[in-house]
C-alpha cells in the first residue's frame, strides 16, 4: 500500500447480555501513512483545511496540528524508542466539516516494517478522550486492556477489552475487532473492517455519494441504540470522572 487508503466496509456490534441485540451497517473510512503524509503529502485527501471529506490533526491526541508529533512524544514518554517506521492512522474523516470517532487506531512500525505497538484512542459522547497503550502487539493475536473509561451508562467502568487487529496486504483489507468482557464474559463485540483502495478523488467522492451524512449517521446510531436499551430498562451506570491520565499502558 502506498500514499492514503480509503476503506469501504461495515461495522458490526453485538451485545450478548442482557437484551442480547446485534447490527451492522455499511461505513467507509480511512487507512494514513502518516510519516508518509509529511514528507509527500496527502494527495486529494483534504487535510487541515475544509473539504467535503477531509482529515484533521486535531481530531487526535493532544488536539495540536501535527498529530504525529504527539503520538512520537507520547511513545517516547512510554519508553517506545523504536517505532521509527511508517505508522498508520485508521479514522473515520470529516464529512461536511463534522467529525465523531468512537475509536481510531494508530499502528506504528518499526523500521523494519514490523509492528511495534497499536495506540487505540477512545472518545466517549461526553467531549472526553482517553487512549489505551498496546505493547509489542502482533497481527491476530489477541491482546488486553483493562477497562478504565466510561463508554456506555449501559456498561461499567469495569472489565477488559480484547483486542485483534488483521491487515491483509495482498487481498487490501483490514479488521479491527474490540470485545468488552466482564467477571462472566463476553458483554459486547464489535468490529469495523473494509477493503482498502487509494484515496484517490472519485474515490472520495464515491464513498460520500453512498454515505453523505456518515459521521452524523455515527453520532444518531449511538443515541438511537442507547435509546432502545433505555426502553429495554437496562441498569443505568451513572458516569465516573475521567481517568487523570491521558493514557492507559
Amino acid at each position: 500500500m502506498k500514499g492514503p487508503q480509503l476503506g469501504i466496509g461495515q461495522v458490526r456490534h453485538a451485545r450478548l447480555r442482557p437484551a442480547p441485540r446485534a447490527f451492522a451497517y455499511p461505513t467507509f473510512f480511512l487507512l494514513l501513512p502518516m510519516r508518509a503524509m509529511r514528507s509527500e503529502g496527502s494527495g486529494a485527501l483534504a487535510r487541515n483545511r475544509r473539504a467535503a471529506v477531509s482529515f484533521r490533526d486535531r481530531d487526535h491526541g493532544d488536539g495540536r496540528d501535527d498529530a504525529l508529533a504527539w503520538l512520537d512524544e507520547t511513545l517516547q514518554r512510554e519508553g517506545i524508542t523504536d517505532a521509527t517506521g511508517e505508522t498508520w492512522l485508521h479514522c473515520y474523516p470529516r464529512v461536511l466539516g463534522y467529525a465523531f470517532k468512537p475509536v481510531s487506531f494508530w499502528y506504528c512500525h518499526r523500521a523494519d516494517g514490523t509492528l511495534r505497538a497499536v495506540l487505540v484512542e477512545v472518545n466517549n459522547t461526553f467531549g472526553e478522550r482517553h487512549c489505551y497503550l498496546l505493547d509489542a502487539p502482533a497481527w491476530g493475536v489477541e491482546q488486553v486492556a483493562r477497562k478504565v473509561f466510561h463508554v456506555s451508562p449501559f456498561c461499567p467502568v469495569a472489565g477488559e477489552y480484547r483486542f485483534r487487529f488483521l491487515l491483509c496486504r495482498e487481498r487490501h483489507r483490514t479488521v479491527a475487532r474490540i470485545d468488552y468482557c466482564d467477571a462472566q464474559g463476553p458483554v459486547l463485540q464489535t468490529s469495523v473492517s473494509g477493503r482498502l483502495q487509494p484515496a484517490t478523488a472519485p474515490a472520495l467522492r464515491a464513498a460520500l455519494r453512498r454515505h453523505p451524512l456518515l459521521t452524523f449517521g455515527v453520532i444518531a446510531r449511538i443515541h438511537w441504540q442507547a435509546l432502545r436499551l433505555w426502553a429495554a430498562r437496562l441498569r443505568l451506570f451513572h458516569k465516573p470522572a475521567a481517568p487523570s491520565a491521558f493514557l492507559t499502558r
